[in-house]
């Protein structure tokens, strides 16, 4: 599929017409504040290649985008490893433990029943992904440094992640259902709508993410093992 976007594009007009954007920014190291600059001026200032921005940009955007081979064969692997450990750190550190916070007034405004089941799903998701995260950081990861470093040293093939890259966004779904469906109507009814969507905006975040592993990290790997 063709490019959404290109390089000489506003920056501005980038983030104006697409804020899901606006979460991937610090993932680059970017602050708002673009002016009138180009997309190839910013990642010129931020030192990050331009080609692989819009790729990211275009995944990140269209779910029913997939890199040609030329765009995969272009990647350079410390950069994408650079944004996906971005990536951990954002929901791990800022985006789970927002959501938990504002989750956890609710609880304890509900009664018991309500309230264990709720924080039951939300535990029980947020393992599911911190499991997830610590796989990557602990096998896939350092399998891509001892690539880049021409230094491989176990059997460790991309396919085994690919064969178990599972979805973590199923348990929101839970979430969603208990915060609209089944909480009484007088349980904190603003709370629940904002945190309904933190929730369905990480629950997209995620989904992009995942897709960024499937058809930019896999392919160009696989390439890389070729």
């Amino acid at each position: 599929m063709k490019n959404l976007f290109s390089e000489n594009m506003k920056m501005a007009d980038l983030i104006l017409g697409n804020s899901k954007l606006l979460l991937m920014l610090p993932r680059f190291g970017m602050d708002l504040g673009f002016g009138d600059h180009s997309i190839a001026e910013v990642c010129a200032k931020h030192n990050v290649s331009p080609q692989f921005f819009l790729m990211i940009c275009n995944v990140y955007c269209n779910d029913d985008y997939t890199p040609s081979a030329a765009d995969i064969q272009s990647v350079d692997l410390n950069a994408l490893m650079s944004y996906l450990m971005e990536s951990h750190r954002y929901y791990l550190n800022e985006r789970i433990p927002h959501i938990e916070e504002h989750l956890n007034h609710i609880i304890e405004a509900c009664i018991p029943k309500y309230g264990h089941t709720l924080r039951r799903f939300f535990e029980e998701y947020k393992n599911e992904v911190v499991d997830h995260f610590i796989y990557e950081e602990k096998n896939v990861f350092p399998y891509l440094q001892q690539i880049v470093e021409n230094n491989v040293k176990s059997d460790y093939k991309i396919k085994v992640f690919h064969e178990n890259h599972t979805n973590i966004e199923d348990k929101l779904l839970d979430l969603m259902n208990i915060l609209i469906k089944y909480l009484p109507a007088d349980v904190f009814p603003k709370e629940r709508i904002e945190i309904a969507m933190d929730i369905n905006e990480l629950s997209d975040d995620l989904m992009s993410h995942a897709l960024i592993e499937e058809r930019v990290l896999i392919p160009y790997v696989k390439t890389l093992e070729a």
